[in-house]
Parts: C-alpha cells; structure tokens; sequence
C-alpha cells in the first residue's frame, strides 16, 4: 500500500497507531483472497474483535512509499486466533506486529468455541 500524508503524524512518518489499520486491510484481504470476505463472518452468526494488538516500529515509514503489507497465521486457540504482521519496503523491515482476534456472538458479545468451518479455514493457511 501507498502511504498517504494523511497516515503521517508531525514528523512526516507514518503515524504509529496507523499500521493498525494497515495490518487489518491486510488480514481482510488475505480472508478474502482464501473465498471468506470479511462479510460472511457476520452473515454466519460471528464477530472477530481485535482482543489484543503491537507494533514495533524499527525504521520510519513516510509519504508516498510503497510498502508491503505481509500478515502471517500465528496461533489457533479454542475462542481466538493470532496474526504476526511484517511491513516492508524494498525489502527492508520497517515494523512488525501481531493482532489477536476473539470470536464472539454480535448479539451479546459473549465468547464463542471457534466455529469448525473458521477452525478449517485457518488451518488450511497453516500455524
């Protein structure tokens, strides 16, 4: 992805918090490059909260570098699951991350058993 002026905080690099939602258009796309658009979660009755989440920034990022967005499978859990995010330009390392994701119930918020066809899914992209 191209980064905007926007994205960026007073020191003209990428503002810290915004690797966030770098790291989730990541993780949608990749859903959705695997035939689950992030939709057909909620339309089967789950919600996937991000429960936990880090950056670690080791160089700067700054508008109009072209970066590339890598997500990776950490962990699968009986209610929840990792991602570990790495973002590169050219090459070299910028930041890394990791979100963790719950399953819930939309309608309450409860914690929910991670569905099987969400269990076969994930391990079809391996640990």
């Amino acid at each position: 992805m191209r980064v905007r002026y926007a994205d960026t905080d007073a020191s003209g690099a990428v503002y810290h918090a915004t690797f966030l939602a770098y790291f989730e258009i990541a993780r949608v796309e990749a859903l959705r490059g695997m035939g689950v658009p992030v939709g057909e979660f909620a339309e089967r009755g789950v919600a996937m909260p991000v429960i936990d989440a880090g950056v670690k920034v080791l160089r700067p990022a700054r508008v109009d570098d072209l970066l590339e967005v890598t997500v990776f499978l950490d962990r699968i859990g009986p209610a929840s699951f990792s991602f570990d995010y790495e973002v590169l330009r050219d090459g070299l390392l910028l930041v890394t991350g990791f979100t963790r994701m719950a399953v819930i119930d939309p309608a309450d918020g409860r914690a929910l058993r991670l569905p099987s066809w969400v269990r076969e899914l994930l391990e079809g992209i391996g640990v």
